[in-house]
């Protein structure tokens, strides 16, 4: 038997999360849940939406998988997604991105990766207000975070039969934060000389993910454009609905329900 950290969230969480009990139970993998709460529902009663409980129960089973948990937007508390991976240091979100037969799309014979650093850039959090003129948000690339995000990256493509992966970045604008991404992924790819690699800019790809799809395989990037290149392969293939989410660290793993 397998104990797994069950937090359906809030809004449609607990439907999405219900759906996929059901579906996890059909395989006939023997698993106790261990149903535990957190998002906007529980705010009043423990001040915060990801109680330390939540944590706990995530490091004793080192599994957990959840539903969707509203973030307020512009104000209000932190995500709870963001939270957790920084916590429990889940360095790499892994979204697979497959095209299905019977599943309605735009394209067919999709089959690509998206392998998302989770911990830094400008998802750190770290920003405060300049009086009532502006903002400001600091954006934290660190060369140990490049290189193990990279080495998970090739290390995937190696165990899984990939050919080919593409870093995406923006070192033509920022040329520190993601220069050190870029240079630090040219270094890791050339410990894996059997595998191919290029590197596109970050508005290239997403042009040429709409036009040319079929030409990736796997592609890993910096926090931010991981989130949004993600949202928009799953368009390719039909929604939100098709793509999985993985947030995977040294020590504990969280999954998301797809939604």
């Amino acid at each position: 038997m397998y104990k797994v950290t069950l937090i359906p969230g809030d809004g449609i969480g607990p439907e999405v999360a219900a759906a996929m009990v059901k579906v996890v139970e059909a395989t006939g993998v023997d698993i106790e849940w261990e149903k535990v709460d957190a998002g906007a529902g529980v705010m009043d009663e423990y001040g915060t939406p990801l109680p330390e409980h939540v944590i706990d129960a995530i490091k004793r089973n080192k599994i957990a998988i959840k539903g969707p948990v509203t973030t307020p937007v512009g104000k209000g508390f932190k995500s709870v997604n963001v939270t957790l991976r920084q916590t429990l240091d889940l360095y790499v979100n892994l979204r697979p991105v497959k095209s299905f037969k019977g599943i309605k799309s735009r394209y067919e014979d999709i089959d690509l990766v998206i392998v998302r650093e989770n911990t830094e850039g400008l998802y750190s959090g770290i920003e405060h207000k300049i009086g009532d003129y502006g903002a400001e948000t600091i954006k934290i690339i660190t060369k140990p975070a490049c290189e193990r995000i990279c080495e998970f990256a090739f290390n995937y493509a190696k165990d899984n039969g990939r050919k080919k992966v593409t870093g995406v970045h923006k070192a033509n604008i920022m040329k520190l934060s993601d220069g050190l991404f870029l240079n630090t992924f040219k270094d890791i790819a050339a410990k894996y000389p059997d595998i191919a690699s290029d590197d596109l800019i970050v508005d290239a790809a997403c042009m040429n993910l709409v036009i040319n799809p079929e030409k990736y395989d796997v592609m890993v990037m910096p926090n931010l454009y991981g989130d949004i290149v993600s949202d928009l392969c799953s368009g390719l293939v039909g929604g939100l609905g098709m793509i999985p989410g993985a947030n995977i660290g040294k020590d504990y793993a969280v999954f998301e329900a797809v939604h």
